[in-house]
């Protein structure tokens, strides 16, 4: 082969080469960005947002495991539960392959007076990668919070923990892993706390395990009797997504959302209620003698019959209620317009690497975990904050530990009763505006309740000035937080 041949091959391939390091280079710088440390700690994770406020230093100060609840004093409402991985019975269904609370799913349902001390003992039997307990919607000490990772280690097969608060607020709650929880959630480590139930109570917990979808652990038409003419229908969505509600067969009005009561509610009738995942919804329905009806719990066989006889069938109705204008105002207690620090959480989606994986992820001000901001506060804070979503999918928000009131949406100011939430249920090319005051030190995750969602790195804290976390995601105990 001639020399002047050999030596345009050999620029070729150079520039072969060339040209596939100039492609595989940003590649592998990306890829290797991305890559989530094995021990990371949620103090040093992304960078400080101050909201505008003064600059405070939050990495010192009080450890987060010291903020417990009430270490003495014999417990009003005492509880243990062994969580186990075994199979178990869908009535209706069948046997499945999960996690159980006492050999069951849902788990024991624990019930208390507004002001009780609640104890709840968790065992860990045999899940293998751990297991923590969050009291979601229940403004707990931040050490009692059970997110692995940042307020406690994962509970590992054969090891026990000990949960202690007070049942301050009345109210539907639930309470679920916060270990693998969008593995551990959907396979049945969940359950139902209520805190000062009346009479007239009907519990209606909506669960899927894979793809079967349940009321109170059971699948198809499940039906209770009426505790009375009026009844309270405590609506809980444990699941990704949001689900509608409506009432067949009698007017409903809707008496609390996540905890909180509405002031003035009215009467609503061939309307549904939207349930976000992670949230409650309290509805009050009055039934004439003798007659049932029907809770329509986002379309599909399953469905709760309240009552005797035959209770019609409805199709879910078309308009729904608009808690933004649903009852009448009433005070705060505080002045979102004088907010300290003000707060911008808005949700994208890019193309990119996650942990070392190709895909579209979730962004948070345009940055993926673990470079999100952290919403650094000072008690007694007045904080506001606008979560926008431009992803394309919806996303159900959770704060850790706070309620927030809804301001607005979309640039339509709130004017009903003051709607308090922890679990917001914002669509894609939404805009709300909420606000609270920052009453509850600790460490917080806020985070989209889709699990799988959170599990993809829509996270991020809200944290105080002056405490601090010595537990870390991922380490020897394999805290997964989401």
């Amino acid at each position: 082969m001639p020399l002047a041949t050999k030596l345009a091959e050999r620029r070729r391939l150079l520039v072969a080469v060339a040209a596939t390091l100039a492609v595989l280079a940003p590649l592998a710088f990306f890829w290797q960005r991305s890559l989530v440390p094995n021990d990371l700690s949620p103090m040093t994770m992304g960078y400080a947002d101050y909201g505008g406020g003064p600059v405070v230093h939050a990495h010192h100060g009080q450890d987060v495991s010291t903020l417990k609840g009430p270490a003495d004093g014999a417990p009003d409402v005492a509880v243990d539960l062994t969580a186990r991985k075994e199979k178990f019975e869908i009535p209706g269904r069948g046997p499945v392959d999960g996690y159980t609370l006492n050999h069951t799913s849902p788990g024991p349902q624990i019930v208390a007076k507004q002001g009780d001390l609640i104890q709840v003992t968790l065992h860990n039997e045999s899940v293998p990668e751990g297991i923590t307990l969050h009291w979601h919607g229940v403004d707990v000490p931040a050490a009692e919070d059970g997110v692995a990772g940042v307020t406690q280690d994962a509970v590992a097969p054969g090891q026990s923990f000990v949960y202690r608060f007070v049942a301050k607020d009345a109210g539907t709650y639930w309470y679920h892993s916060h270990q693998v929880s969008h593995e551990q959630v959907k396979k049945g480590l969940y359950g139902v706390l209520i805190v000062q139930p009346s009479t007239t109570d009907v519990i209606a917990a909506v669960h899927t395990y894979d793809k079967i979808r349940t009321v109170n652990g059971g699948y198809g038409e499940r039906r209770v009797a009426a505790p009375g003419s009026t009844v309270r229908v405590r609506l809980i969505n444990t699941d990704n997504g949001p689900m509608a509600a409506w009432v067949d067969g009698a007017p409903y009005r809707v008496m609390a959302v996540d905890g909180t009561d509405v002031n003035a509610p009215t009467e609503v009738s061939n309307k549904t209620v939207l349930v976000t995942a992670g949230g409650r919804i309290d509805l009050q329905v009055t039934m004439a003698q003798g007659s049932a009806v029907r809770i329509g719990l986002g379309g599909g066989p399953t469905t709760l019959v309240i009552g005797d006889g035959n209770a019609p069938t409805g199709t879910e109705p078309r308009d729904r209620v608009d808690l933004l204008s649903y009852g009448s105002p009433k005070r705060l207690g505080f002045d979102p317009a004088k907010a300290d620090r003000n707060f911008h959480y808005n949700i994208g989606r890019r193309p990119g690497f996650f942990d070392g994986k190709p895909g579209l992820w979730w962004t948070i001000n345009g940055q993926q975990f673990p470079d999100v901001p952290m919403f650094v506060v000072t008690e007694g804070d007045v904080v506001r904050m606008t979560i926008k979503n431009t992803s394309g999918q919806v996303h159900p928000m959770h704060l850790h530990g706070h309620h927030v009131v809804v301001l607005s949406r979309n640039g339509t100011a709130a004017t009903g009763s003051p709607w308090w939430t922890d679990s917001l249920n914002v669509e894609d090319d939404e805009t709300y505006e909420v606000a609270f005051v920052a009453d509850n030190p600790g460490i917080w995750m806020d985070h989209c309740h889709n699990l799988p969602h959170a599990a993809q790195g829509l996270v991020t804290h809200l944290m105080y000035a002056g405490v601090t976390s010595n537990f870390h995601l991922g380490g020897s105990p394999g805290n997964q937080p989401e």
